[in-house]
């Protein structure tokens, strides 16, 4: 069986691709060789770079490790306290023998709210939140209502 014959046109286009391929080869080499002596001269540049400022290098590195510990620390430092649970601090509650409606009554205390507002609020009348109010003052052992929200605040049954 013989080969199949090339059209004229096809064995043209051949022929001058053939042409190129030395060309293209001498670019590629070409090419090359400038990609590796610029890397030479890169890293050439990069090690006197290194020996002239190896000092500011060596602060520099040591000053970003400070920073990092310095952030690190930080974080764990500043991070905030857990939210004490809807009921708060259970424990204190029951050994100052503070009842549910008093508790009700510090929280609203604790949100700025009067003596009017609280009573509208927990559906009360006003002479009872005076007397939850009095009564909260007696256990935690305070004057004021900024006293009893502070005293509350630390013993963790308020936010």
């Amino acid at each position: 069986m013989r080969a199949p014959v090339l059209p004229q046109r096809m064995r043209a286009v051949l022929q001058r691709r053939a042409d190129w391929l030395p060309a293209l080869r001498r670019v590629a080499l070409y090419g090359l060789a400038l990609a590796a002596g610029t890397a030479v001269l890169q890293w050439l540049d990069y090690q006197r770079l290194v020996r002239a400022h190896s000092d500011d290098i060596y602060v520099f590195l040591i000053a970003a490790a400070f920073l990092g510990l310095g952030v690190a620390v930080g974080v764990r430092l500043m991070r905030p306290a857990p939210p004490l649970p809807p009921e708060g601090n259970i424990q204190a509650q029951a050994g100052l023998g503070i009842s549910a409606r008093e508790m009700a009554v510090l929280r609203e205390l604790a949100a700025g709210r009067s003596n009017k507002e609280i009573a509208l609020a927990l559906d009360i009348s006003p002479n009872t939140v005076k007397t939850h109010v009095a009564r909260v003052f007696e256990k935690l052992d305070a004057r004021r209502r900024t006293d009893a929200v502070n005293r509350a605040r630390t013993l963790g049954l308020v936010p």
